[in-house]
C-alpha cells in the first residue's frame, strides 16, 4: 500500500549515429504515457550514447560498491533510484550491443530485485536474439527479466526513420508495461530487505527500516487495527491513532524518527521517537494483533531506545490510564510512573537512559 511512485528507466542502448533506437524510445514512452500517469509511474528516458560510459574502468569489483570515477557514481545513483527498467535494444551479430553489456557490468547491488523489460528491433529476428543474450546476463545480476516483450522488424515497421502507427504494437507495449509495474511492486519487499540500511527483524524473513511519508497508508491501517482494543479498555474513541487521516499520518511521519517492521510487504509493527528537551519521547508502539506474543513489541521498544540522541537523560512514553496490559509490559522493561504532563486519560512512564559503552 505504499504511496511511493515507481521510477522506471527507459534505456536506449544503441550509441550509433543515426540509429533507430531514439525513435523506438520515443514511440514507447508515448505508447505507455497514459498508463504511467494512471499508475503513478515516473518514466525516465536514458540514452547510453549520451551517458557516455567508457569501457569499464573501475579497479574494484562492482559488488564492492567502491567507485573512483564520477561517471560510475552518476550511473550508480540513477540505477539505484529506479524500480525497474525497459531496455530499447538493437541486435548486433546475434547479441546485444556492447553499450548495454558495459552498462550492466558497471554495477551490481543497484540492479538487484528489479524487473527489466525489453523492446527489441532488428531485421531477420526483430532483435529477439539480442534479448535472449541479455536475459542470460541480467539474471546473474538478480534482475528479473519479463516474459512480455515487444519485437519490431525494421522492414515492416519503419518509414522515413520513424515507426508507422500500429495498434497491435501499442497493445504489446501496454502489456509489457503492465507486467513491469506489477512485478516491480511485488519485488519491492526484496529490494528493501536487501538495502544496507535495513536491519534484520526478530521474525525469520522480516526486516526493519525507517518509515517515510510514503508509508502513510500502511501506518494508518496498522494504527486502526491496534488501537481498537485501547478504545474499548479506556472507554473512549478520543484516541488520535483511530481517527487520523492518511494526510495527518503523512505529516507526522515527516517529523518523527519512525521504525517499521516488515515481512513480505506487510507492516507488522512500528514505533516512533523524537527528542523532547532532555528526554527521548517514544510513542505509537504498535504490533499487528495476530503477531502479538512473539516478542515484536519488546524488539521495537529496544530499537526506539537505541535511536535516542546520545545526551538524552531518559526515555518517556504515554499509554492509556486503564491499559493495564500496556502498563505491566512497560514495567517489565524498566518503565516507572513519572510526574510528566500527560494527555487526558493517559499516564506517563519513564526510564533512565543507559549510555552506550564506547
Amino acid at each position: 500500500m505504499s504511496t511511493k511512485k515507481l521510477r522506471v528507466l527507459v534505456i536506449t542502448c544503441s550509441s550509433r549515429p543515426g540509429a533507430l533506437g531514439p525513435a523506438v524510445g520515443r514511440w514507447l514512452t508515448g505508447a505507455v504515457a497514459a498508463s504511467a500517469g494512471e499508475l503513478g509511474v515516473d518514466l525516465v528516458p536514458v540514452s547510453l550514447g549520451e551517458l557516455d560510459l567508457p569501457f569499464l574502468d573501475e579497479e574494484e569489483h562492482p559488488s564492492s560498491g567502491v567507485y573512483r570515477h564520477e561517471h560510475t557514481r552518476r550511473w550508480s545513483a540513477m540505477v539505484d533510484a529506479a524500480d525497474g527498467f525497459i531496455a530499447v535494444t538493437p541486435e548486433y551479430n546475434y547479441g546485444m550491443p556492447a553499450t548495454l553489456k558495459n552498462a550492466l557490468d558497471y554495477l551490481s547491488a543497484e540492479w538487484a530485485w528489479k524487473p527489466m523489460g525489453f523492446v527489441s528491433y532488428g531485421n531477420t529476428s526483430a532483435g529477439t536474439r539480442a534479448v535472449q543474450h541479455a536475459k542470460q546476463v541480467v539474471t546473474t545480476l538478480r534482475l528479473v527479466p519479463l516474459g512480455a516483450t515487444v519485437a519490431i522488424r525494421i522492414g515492416d515497421a519503419v518509414e522515413d526513420g520513424e515507426l508507422r502507427p500500429d495498434a497491435s504494437r501499442d497493445a504489446a507495449a501496454a502489456r509489457l508495461f503492465g507486467e513491469l509495474t506489477r512485478t516491480a511492486n511485488a519485488l519491492r519487499p526484496m529490494r528493501e530487505r536487501a538495502r544496507p540500511e535495513s536491519l534484520p527483524g526478530p521474525v525469520p524473513g522480516s526486516y526493519a527500516r525507517t518509515l517515510t511519508p510514503d508509508d502513510a497508508a500502511e501506518v494508518t491501517v496498522l494504527q486502526r487495527c491496534c488501537w481498537v482494543e485501547e478504545a474499548l479498555v479506556n472507554g473512549t474513541l478520543d484516541i488520535p491513532p483511530l481517527h487520523e487521516s492518511v494526510d495527518e499520518v503523512r505529516a507526522w511521519l515527516a517529523e518523527w524518527r519512525t521504525t517499521g517492521l516488515w515481512l513480505d510487504g506487510r507492516l507488522l509493527g512500528m514505533v516512533r521517537g523524537r527528542r523532547a528537551d532532555d528526554d527521548w519521547d517514544i510513542g505509537r508502539l504498535a504490533v499487528a494483533p495476530d503477531q502479538r506474543g512473539n516478542g515484536l513489541g519488546t524488539w521495537l521498544l529496544r530499537t526506539a531506545e537505541a535511536d535516542a540522541d546520545p545526551d538524552c537523560k531518559r526515555h518517556i512514553l504515554f499509554t492509556g490510564a486503564k491499559s493495564q496490559k500496556n502498563i505491566d509490559f512497560y514495567a517489565r522493561q524498566g518503565y516507572l510512573p513519572a510526574p510528566t504532563p500527560a494527555p487526558e486519560g493517559a499516564v506517563g512512564l519513564a526510564k533512565a537512559r543507559t549510555p552506550l559503552l564506547a
